[in-house]
């Protein structure tokens, strides 16, 4: 367990004790701390390998990379299955937070002294929500278990689905309820994240994969939806940041991005070492494409340690429109600086970095060494034999004359050597080869109220009602005048004040990207306002963009859902979430497999397998272990 000390993110700013027992839960300082100890969870979501592997793998944004450890995720192949790993221990961990919740919710009334009563509560209840939230995406019906275990339960029945969804949003309401609507420090839940989490449960309730049985309640919770979405964005406590880059400028622990006012509930980590645990904030490893074996490279801290799991698709980089939409070049890298002599790469003539060189000059460290040209198909420019005469190691994606393959098989790009996500990259590690990442980890922000709020309107067929909302995300992306368009940062930037980097002489860490060379397009500061805004609901549904054809999409209806679909990739790319938002649509099947060129999954995939341990472990009334066909019974259908 840990204890509160006074200071920013106090309450997570632990010293280690000893243990606690349940002695110690009937006293308020054991109730606080136990609430503590609650806020660790959060971490989980950002710690290893099943942070990406069960949201952002066997979908159409991200396929495997040339490191392929969690690879059954993104192919769906038969390892993935009811022994594995990940399937423990996101269930382990929601049911083990779930007991904890369980004791404050059962305790706080009876125990708790103080002016902190009905926050404490609160707490409690929105945890137990999330954490069954989480379990309900992931899995569809589990067992209910709403009261403390005080000895070794082995008898459990599976809740059905329409249950849980139900004991989510009663626990929310109460976390509303019962929540400040200011926190008393920084990372504390409020009543406006609760908020946000109902809007989300209602929208999740009401999406396809619970057409069997929500005709019933799926109007009144597309309206729940959007209230509590505005109650949110009209609360005056969150407003969307002016700049998307803000959001992942990260330049310092506790930095000012850390705190910014779009962030409505983040997992608070630090630099305390002695406190971080076995994992830190891992999600900076799996975006990054490999650049420590190129020429003229090294890896570094600011480079970030490049796992090279997640690959970003073809969909990824063509859901943007790459001219206007500034969110593109604020969520990806194509531009690293040299900063290994060793392997310094020599120039040719033709490109004579330092005017009046002829001959073949090696540059200096610190110029430009790799560069990712995004460009279209139908680009003339690179043939394969030509780049390596143009200067720094160049990774084209469409060379010319190769038409356009959305499942890649074009292009420089491969499997190891990609456009790299780095809005996680984090340039506060202690070393070159650390894994344990320093900076928060985004739970739920403005933007994405805002696209359930307009989702929810638009399910309810009230398109014109829908455009605002998608507006104020859309004219927050779009380039703004006097702008300009190459600068580039990411949160390798905390490299700068970092002690045990900032006093390297050349480091990887680039302020610009491709744009101007992908796009092949005059320089220009204009605004791009007016291409971003939509100014009536005819610009979704006559979308040339948005692959409605390549979809199979026709009626307004699912054009609507395709468009909102697309927006949710351009805003919140990556950022844990994408699995869930295709399997509760019913359009995991068709997106993984029209974008993901590994990816097959059936319809048993849009529910994960209930796992083999619990299902061994569990007993009947009489205490004897399940049978076969009992745990095939409990089992999800098809596995």
């Amino acid at each position: 367990m840990i204890i509160s000390a006074s200071c920013k993110k106090s309450f997570l700013d632990e010293e280690l004790i000893t243990s606690l027992n349940t002695e110690d839960f009937t006293t308020t300082q054991g109730l606080d701390d136990l609430v503590v100890g609650m806020y660790q969870s959060l971490r989980f979501h950002f710690n290893y390998e099943w942070a990406y592997s069960t949201t952002n793998y066997g979908v159409d944004e991200f396929t495997v990379g040339g490191d392929r450890t969690e690879e059954m995720w993104n192919s769906y192949d038969a390892s993935l299955n009811s022994l594995n790993g990940d399937v423990s221990s996101v269930w382990d961990n929601m049911y083990g937070n779930i007991n904890s919740a369980n004791i404050v919710i059962q305790n706080v009334p009876a125990y708790y002294v103080g002016a902190n009563k009905n926050t404490r509560l609160g707490e409690g209840y929105f945890m137990r929500a999330f954490d069954y939230f989480k379990l309900v995406k992931q899995y569809g019906g589990v067992p209910l278990k709403l009261t403390p275990s005080t000895a070794v339960d082995l008898n459990f029945k599976r809740d059905s689905i329409q249950t849980v969804y139900q004991q989510v949003i009663n626990d929310f309401t109460q976390a509303y309820n019962l929540l400040p609507t200011t926190p008393a420090q920084t990372g504390r839940i409020t009543k406006w994240a609760a908020a946000h989490f109902l809007a989300k449960v209602y929208l999740f309730r009401a999406s396809e994969i619970n057409s069997a049985w929500n005709s019933g309640t799926q109007q009144a919770d597309l309206q729940n939806a959007i209230t509590y979405a505005d109650l949110v964005i009209n609360s005056g406590n969150y407003v969307l940041a002016t700049d998307f880059r803000d959001l992942w400028n990260f330049t310092a622990v506790d930095g000012p991005n850390e705190t910014n006012k779009e962030i409505i509930l983040s997992a608070q980590f630090s630099n305390n070492t002695a406190t971080q645990g076995r994992y830190g904030n891992q999600v900076h490893l799996y975006y990054e494409s490999i650049y420590q074996t190129l020429p003229g490279m090294q890896r570094d801290i600011p480079g970030d340690r490049e796992f090279q799991r997640l690959r970003s698709t073809d969909y990824a980089l063509d859901v943007f429109d790459r001219v206007n939409d500034s969110r593109f070049w604020k969520s990806f890298k194509t531009v690293y600086l040299s900063n290994n002599a060793a392997s310094i790469p020599t120039w040719t003539a033709t490109y004579a970095p330092n005017a009046g060189v002829v001959g073949k000059p090696k540059f200096v460290l610190g110029d430009t060494s790799v560069k990712y040209i995004v460009n279209n198909a139908g680009d003339p420019r690179y043939t394969a034999t030509s780049i390596n005469y143009r200067g720094p190691t160049l990774f084209v994606r469409y060379y010319s004359g190769q038409p356009e393959n959305v499942l890649g098989g074009h292009g420089g790009f491969n499997s190891s050597e990609f456009v790299g996500l780095s809005k996680f990259i984090d340039g506060s590690r202690n070393a070159v080869a650390s894994q344990f990442g320093q900076r928060d980890g985004i739970l739920a922000r403005l933007a994405e109220t805002y696209l359930i709020a307009a989702e929810a309107y638009g399910r309810l067929g009230q398109y014109a009602s829908a455009l605002p909302y998608l507006n104020a995300v859309r004219d927050r992306a779009a380039y703004k005048a006097g702008e300009d368009r190459t600068i580039y940062s990411d949160g390798g930037a905390a490299w700068k004040t970092n002690p045990v980097a900032n006093t390297a002489a050349y480091v990887s860490y680039a302020t610009t990207n491709t744009y101007y060379e992908s796009n092949n397009i005059p320089v220009s500061t204009a605004s791009t306002d007016a291409a971003m805004h939509l100014n009536s609901i005819n610009d979704i549904f006559n979308s040339t963009h948005d692959f409605y054809a390549k979809l199979g999409v026709a009626s307004q209806g699912d054009q609507f859902i395709a468009f909102i679909l697309n927006e949710r990739s351009r805003e919140l790319m990556g950022e844990l979430m994408r699995w869930e938002d295709l399997a509760r649509t019913k359009t995991l099947i068709t997106r993984a497999t029209t974008f993901n060129d590994e990816a097959k999954p059936i319809d048993k995939h849009y529910l994960r397998p209930i796992p083999q341990t619990f299902l061994d472990g569990i007993r009947n009334t009489d205490n004897s272990p399940l049978t076969a066909a009992q745990k095939a019974a409990m089992q999800n259908p098809g596995w």
